[in-house]
C-alpha cells in the first residue's frame, strides 16, 4: 500500500500559514530571476537617496528559513547606526519600491569604524560627479541663433539651453 501523498500529509498537519507554504517556492523563483541583488548594489544611491547612501551601503541579501521575504544587511559606521535605525522602515520601503513587491522583509544593520581596516571598505561617500564641459563658442552661437525668434524670454532661454545640450552632445 502506498503512503499518503504530500497534500494528504499537509492536510493532516492542520492549518498552515500561506507564507510558510510558499516561502521556499518564492525564494527559488527569486533566485532564478536573479532577485536583482546587483541592482541594489549598483543603484544604491538612486534607490535610497544621496543622504542615506553617504552614510551606509548594502552588503548582503539573505533569505531566512522561516517567514516571507529577505533580510538586507546594511553596513554603516557606529556613529550613524542610530540614525539609520530610525530610518530602517523608510529604506525598506524604498528598496521594495525598486523591486515592485515586498522583496525585503527586514533590514539588519552592521557597524564598523570608518577607517582602519585592511580592506578599507567603510568609505561611504559616493564618487564626485564630473564637472560639465563648457560648450564651444560655435555651439553657443548656433543655439542662440535657433531660438532667437521666440518672443517669450523664459521659453527662449529654455530652448537655448536645450539647443546647447543637443548640439554639444558627442556625435556617434
Amino acid at each position: 500500500m502506498a503512503g499518503p501523498s504530500d497534500t494528504q500529509t499537509r492536510r493532516m498537519r492542520g492549518f498552515e500559514r500561506t507564507a510558510s507554504l510558499l516561502s521556499t517556492r518564492i525564494r527559488k523563483v527569486g533566485e532564478k530571476r536573479g532577485f536583482a541583488v546587483a541592482r541594489v548594489l549598483t543603484h544604491w544611491t538612486e534607490i535610497v537617496g544621496e543622504d542615506i547612501a553617504r552614510i551606509c551601503r548594502p552588503v548582503d541579501v539573505k533569505y531566512g528559513r522561516e517567514g516571507f521575504g529577505a533580510t538586507l544587511t546594511v553596513l554603516t559606521s557606529g556613529a550613524n547606526a542610530p540614525l539609520l535605525e530610525m530610518q530602517k522602515e523608510t529604506i525598506r520601503a524604498k528598496v521594495n519600491a525598486c523591486y515592485g513587491y515586498s522583496a525585503i522583509a527586514r533590514i539588519r544593520l552592521t557597524q564598523t569604524a570608518p577607517t582602519g581596516f585592511a580592506e578599507g571598505q567603510a568609505e561611504f561617500a559616493p564618487a564626485p560627479k564630473a564637472a560639465p564641459r563648457a560648450p564651444e563658442p560655435a555651439v553657443l552661437d548656433r543655439a542662440s541663433e535657433l531660438s532667437g525668434e521666440v518672443q517669450d524670454t523664459g521659453l527662449r532661454a529654455a530652448l537655448e539651453a536645450l539647443g546647447r545640450n543637443v548640439l554639444s552632445r558627442p556625435k556617434p
